[in-house]
Protein backbone atom coordinates (compact mmCIF):
# COMPACT_ATOMS: atom_id res chain seq x y z
CA UNK A 1 0.00 0.00 0.00
CA UNK A 2 1.35 3.21 -1.38
CA UNK A 3 1.58 6.30 1.37
CA UNK A 4 0.11 9.53 0.22
CA UNK A 5 3.52 11.10 0.44
CA UNK A 6 4.58 7.88 -2.40
CA UNK A 7 1.64 9.04 -4.47
CA UNK A 8 2.06 13.19 -4.83
CA UNK A 9 5.93 12.20 -5.72
CA UNK A 10 4.43 9.66 -8.07
CA UNK A 11 2.09 12.28 -9.77
CA UNK A 12 4.66 15.06 -9.52
CA UNK A 13 7.24 12.84 -11.36
CA UNK A 14 4.45 11.63 -14.38
CA UNK A 15 4.00 15.14 -14.64
CA UNK A 16 7.56 16.36 -15.35
CA UNK A 17 8.34 12.95 -17.43
CA UNK A 18 5.30 14.05 -19.37
CA UNK A 19 6.57 17.25 -20.25
CA UNK A 20 10.35 16.12 -20.82
CA UNK A 21 8.65 13.76 -23.24
CA UNK A 22 6.57 15.76 -24.67
CA UNK A 23 10.01 18.21 -25.61
CA UNK A 24 11.87 15.17 -26.97
CA UNK A 25 8.81 14.61 -29.16
CA UNK A 26 8.27 17.47 -30.98
CA UNK A 27 11.29 16.79 -32.94
CA UNK A 28 10.31 13.73 -34.47
CA UNK A 29 7.22 13.56 -36.09
CA UNK A 30 4.87 10.92 -35.84
CA UNK A 31 5.90 9.57 -32.40
CA UNK A 32 3.94 9.76 -28.97
CA UNK A 33 5.23 8.94 -25.88
CA UNK A 34 2.91 9.25 -22.86
CA UNK A 35 3.67 8.40 -18.94
CA UNK A 36 0.67 5.76 -17.63
CA UNK A 37 1.54 5.76 -14.67
CA UNK A 38 4.28 6.09 -11.85
CA UNK A 39 5.43 4.01 -8.92
CA UNK A 40 7.76 5.21 -6.44
CA UNK A 41 9.31 2.84 -3.72
CA UNK A 42 9.08 3.29 0.07
CA UNK A 43 12.18 4.72 0.60
CA UNK A 44 11.74 7.18 -2.45
CA UNK A 45 14.93 6.19 -4.23
CA UNK A 46 13.42 4.24 -7.36
CA UNK A 47 10.67 4.96 -9.65
CA UNK A 48 9.29 2.99 -12.16
CA UNK A 49 7.81 4.61 -15.13
CA UNK A 50 5.09 2.52 -17.42
CA UNK A 51 5.14 4.40 -20.77
CA UNK A 52 2.76 4.12 -23.52
CA UNK A 53 4.44 4.29 -26.79
CA UNK A 54 2.78 4.90 -30.10
CA UNK A 55 2.59 3.22 -32.86
CA UNK A 56 3.15 0.22 -30.97
CA UNK A 57 5.29 -1.19 -33.47
CA UNK A 58 8.92 0.96 -32.67
CA UNK A 59 7.99 0.53 -29.05
CA UNK A 60 10.81 -2.07 -27.85
CA UNK A 61 12.90 0.54 -29.93
CA UNK A 62 12.16 3.68 -28.23
CA UNK A 63 12.14 1.90 -25.07
CA UNK A 64 15.71 0.91 -25.44
CA UNK A 65 16.71 4.37 -26.75
CA UNK A 66 15.11 5.80 -23.46
CA UNK A 67 16.63 3.79 -20.69
CA UNK A 68 20.10 4.24 -22.19
CA UNK A 69 19.32 7.82 -22.06
CA UNK A 70 17.75 7.15 -18.18
CA UNK A 71 20.59 9.08 -16.65
CA UNK A 72 19.99 12.59 -18.73
CA UNK A 73 16.22 12.26 -18.32
CA UNK A 74 17.06 12.13 -14.68
CA UNK A 75 18.82 15.00 -14.81
CA UNK A 76 16.15 16.95 -16.59
CA UNK A 77 13.71 15.50 -13.94
CA UNK A 78 16.05 16.73 -11.02
CA UNK A 79 15.94 20.03 -12.74
CA UNK A 80 11.94 20.45 -12.85
CA UNK A 81 12.08 19.04 -9.15
CA UNK A 82 15.31 20.47 -7.72
CA UNK A 83 12.80 22.71 -5.23
CA UNK A 84 10.38 19.87 -4.27
CA UNK A 85 12.61 16.94 -3.97
CA UNK A 86 16.06 16.68 -2.23
CA UNK A 87 17.07 13.31 -3.55
CA UNK A 88 16.11 12.43 -7.40
CA UNK A 89 14.93 8.83 -7.23
CA UNK A 90 16.77 6.58 -10.18
CA UNK A 91 14.42 5.75 -13.46
CA UNK A 92 13.43 2.36 -14.34
CA UNK A 93 11.25 2.14 -17.46
CA UNK A 94 8.78 -0.09 -18.87
CA UNK A 95 5.93 -0.24 -21.41
CA UNK A 96 2.64 -0.10 -20.65
CA UNK A 97 0.29 -2.94 -22.90
CA UNK A 98 -2.88 -2.13 -20.96
CA UNK A 99 -3.90 -0.91 -24.14
CA UNK A 100 -2.84 -3.18 -26.40
CA UNK A 101 -4.25 -5.85 -24.06
CA UNK A 102 -7.65 -3.52 -23.99
CA UNK A 103 -7.37 -4.19 -28.21
CA UNK A 104 -6.82 -8.09 -27.98
CA UNK A 105 -10.07 -8.74 -25.57
CA UNK A 106 -12.13 -6.65 -27.53
CA UNK A 107 -11.48 -8.43 -31.12
CA UNK A 108 -11.98 -12.00 -29.09
CA UNK A 109 -15.14 -10.45 -27.59
CA UNK A 110 -16.34 -9.08 -31.00
CA UNK A 111 -15.46 -12.57 -32.89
Amino acid sequence: METTRQNKIARLIQKDLSTIFQQQTRQTRGILISVSVVRVSPDLSVAKAYLSIFPSEKAQELLENINAQASQIRYALGNLERHQLRIIPELKFFIDDSLDYVENIDKLLNK
